[in-house]
């Protein structure tokens, strides 16, 4: 008798039924470059901070680079990219956005672990498309692990459980006098993954591949 029928290229005969509970493999393999993605935007949220901060040393003014300065706002050492609007500053934050919930450290930390985690998940098992979705999910993962890895690594400040993550970006808005909280790498990917994703709820729903057997079909 002919092996040719069972052959895994050929389709299957017609009428043929899955058994039932059978969990169809995943299109396009395992998502290994997503992953990729995360913690190449980690590595660079680690080393800018690092840079920065080992470069506008807090050591003393005969140490610092020339340009920089001690602020008077605040006593930050600061220095000018682009005039007052973009500016390198240290800065140490123990709690979220605008130091929020500072005075709650084990539910912040305990948040920004549980985030990593059903994320991390998500990215596992998200479709491929639509890719808005899946791109505002590495950004939002790998935002959380720059920000949780200071909190885990750091030396605590005095009375804070966790350390404080690095800040050093630093915009003002001159024509309303506004200076916008102090952020970095990290942020900026939390703060443009939540945008893809409030954008992706506006997208159509992705047409189902051609072949797929119709959701809710039976034996």
């Amino acid at each position: 008798m002919s092996d040719v029928a069972d052959s895994p290229t050929d389709p299957a005969p017609a009428g043929a039924v899955e058994p039932v509970g059978t969990t169809p493999a995943p299109r396009g393999g395992l998502p290994f470059g997503r992953f990729l993605a995360v913690a190449l935007l980690v590595g660079l949220d680690l080393w800018s901070k690092s840079a920065v901060f080992a470069w506008l040393s807090p050591d003393g003014e005969p140490g610092l680079p020339e340009g920089a300065e001690r602020w008077e706002l605040g006593g930050h050492i600061r220095y000018e990219v682009w005039g007052d609007f973009l500016s390198f500053i240290l800065s140490e934050n123990k709690g979220a956005a605008w130091g929020v919930g500072d005075q709650y450290p084990f539910l912040l930390v305990g948040g920004r672990i549980l985030a990593v985690l059903v994320i991390g998940w998500l990215l596992w098992r998200t479709p491929r498309r639509p890719r808005i979705g899946l791109w505002a999910l590495v950004l939002v993962e790998a935002g959380a692990l720059g920000n949780l890895y200071d909190n885990l690594t750091r030396t605590p400040p005095e009375g804070h459980p966790f350390g404080a993550v690095r800040d050093f970006i630093h915009v003002y808005f001159a024509q309303w006098e506004y200076h916008f909280p102090t952020f970095n790498v990290a942020d900026s990917c939390i703060t443009c993954g939540a945008i893809l994703l409030i954008l992706s709820g506006f997208l159509p729903a992705p047409k189902p591949d051609a072949g797929a057997a119709p959701e809710g079909a039976s034996a």
